[in-house]
């Protein structure tokens, strides 16, 4: 478990943490959400003692991380997978690991075949792919079997076949019961792997809350309604926790509140002839997006206002 309170983090006159509260607890994904310079990664580094707080505080099960005895088999943590030496292969740069904390050889043996490196374990580790780095590096962090895993943008650089081993590694850990803390830009992944969401924005709290909730808050589920009948259809279906959109002498409608089922039962009854009525879900991503929009600190112009910039 990590726990985080009233955790502050000032470099200078900028403030890049600012007052976090929040629990990530064993059993469940939780990601790690925030637009960029939102304060993950920073918040990630005081978690391992790397950055020491301006105020506040952050134990990693039960204790701060530089008070256990054997961290590494107390959580594991990838934050920079090419954060090794490039003349060392990838099998002496895990056995180093595990020597200098007390693991033994064949758990070494373990994680590089768990991470799919048998084929380039005795290879130099500044020659691999960014895949294969994010591979060792991820090996690394599950060398202690720790209790705990924590992972900045681990399917960064890896291929379909890598990010599906990553998304099954994380849910299996959580399923043994352990606590699985991972940083994502990828929402689309975020949504096939966390349960749990932490989201920040310019250093605070957004959110503490479940991806299916987060979804829920954004509008959730609607459904597209095409018909002739348009006003007839949005008098019928009105109703307590009933929401219609649509503009005026349009033949579309977006409903939110209801089901397609029973709004085609309900033009049934009526007699309303529907030409389209089609369920739509607000993904992560959107409802990422329309929470942290005010918290985005740096932003891209369009390709199209570039390019006319630039003739």
């Amino acid at each position: 478990m990590i726990e985080v309170t009233n955790l502050t983090k000032r470099y200078g006159d900028k403030t890049a943490v600012d007052g976090l509260d929040f629990t990530v607890r064993p059993g469940v994904v939780t990601g790690f959400l925030g637009p960029n310079g939102a304060g993950k990664s920073t918040t990630m580094r005081m978690i391992i003692g790397l950055d020491a707080p301006t105020s506040g505080s952050v134990t990693v099960n039960g204790l701060r991380y530089a008070r256990h005895t054997a961290p590494l088999q107390e959580v594991g943590t990838l934050l920079e997978a090419r954060s090794i030496h490039p003349g060392r292969s990838a099998f002496h740069h895990l056995n180093a690991l595990a020597l200098s904390h007390g693991i033994p050889r064949r758990r070494v043996d373990e994680v590089i075949e768990l991470a799919g490196l048998e084929k380039v374990a005795r290879q130099r580790a500044g020659a691999f792919s960014l895949g294969m780095g994010q591979r060792l590096g991820i090996a690394a962090a599950l060398l202690g079997d720790p209790q705990t895993v924590m992972l900045d943008e681990p399917v960064n650089g890896l291929d379909p076949e890598g990010v599906l081993w990553i998304r099954n590694l994380l849910t299996g850990l959580a399923a043994q019961g352990r606590t699985v803390f991972v940083s994502s830009h990828l929402m689309s992944e975020m949504a096939l792997t966390a349960t749990a969401l932490i989201v920040v924005g310019r250093g605070r709290l957004l959110a503490d809350t479940t991806v299916e909730q987060l979804i829920l808050d954004a509008g959730g589920h609607s459904v597209k309604v095409l018909t002739a009948e348009a006003s007839r259809l949005r008098d019928v279906l009105l109703g307590p926790d009933v929401e219609i959109t649509g503009a005026p002498g349009s033949e579309e409608l977006t409903v939110t509140g209801l089901s397609a089922r029973q709004i085609g039962a309900t033009a049934f009854e009526h007699g309303i002839l529907l030409y389209e009525l089609t369920p739509r879900a607000v993904s992560l991503e959107e409802a990422f997006m329309a929470m942290t929009g005010e918290a985005v600190e740096y932003h891209g112009s369009t390709a199209a206002h570039a390019i006319g910039s630039a003739v």
